[in-house]
């Protein structure tokens, strides 16, 4: 997606797992700390999401999408919440960063749904992407006449979201897709059609 160089965000998407020792907790004690939780992200100034991933993955119950124009800061906010109570059941199973920044296939002037500060879907799903050697070697025209093949399938589906950053360098993969949708049988209907 577009993205002023002057705006660029890092989006970190942070999967956990909770301890089951958790689910003994007293529930007062569990609304306490979720709300102590709440807090520190809220203070921390940047952008985030939340999302439960229980019962979708076996890796993770949970998943925090922080975006924010200083690293640091989802440094900062990963830190406290470490020291928070409930910061002390969960382990992270699953961490990739990765940064917006201009595309040369897509068209110009298209905002991340996120960092325009949308109504975030129901539910966030993450791919890690590597191209492989071979799409590089392909000339510019024919790469670009690919993804405007994608590009005019996900316009089939205005309901779902795609935000697409870069980890070149900052991860082993070298894009991060992030797809929001309220319904996952939309979203598994423009998979199979973009695998066509």
């Amino acid at each position: 997606m577009e993205g002023n160089d002057n705006e660029a965000y890092f989006f970190n998407f942070s999967f956990f797992k909770i301890d089951p020792k958790w689910r003994w907790m007293a529930d007062l004690a569990k609304e306490e700390s979720a709300r102590e939780v709440e807090n520190v992200i809220r203070n921390s100034g940047i952008k985030f999401r939340t999302y439960s991933t229980l019962g979708l993955r076996d890796d993770a119950e949970f998943l925090f999408w922080f975006a924010s124009k200083d690293v640091e800061e989802i440094q900062d906010v990963i830190s406290k919440l470490y020291l928070t109570v409930f910061g002390k059941y969960i382990t992270p199973s699953q961490t990739y960063l990765s940064c917006t920044r201009p595309s040369i296939y897509a068209q110009k002037g298209s905002t991340l749904s996120f960092v325009a500060g949308n109504e975030p879907k129901r539910y966030a799903v993450v791919y890690p992407f590597t191209k492989t050697r071979e799409w590089y070697l392909l000339p510019v025209d024919q790469r670009q006449k690919m993804m405007e093949q994608h590009i005019e399938v996900g316009q089939k589906y205005p309901e779902i979201i795609l935000n697409t950053t870069y980890s070149f360098g900052l991860h082993d993969e070298d894009f991060m897709l992030a797809f929001e949708c309220d319904d996952l049988r939309e979203f598994q209907n423009l998979i199979m059609d973009l695998r066509e």
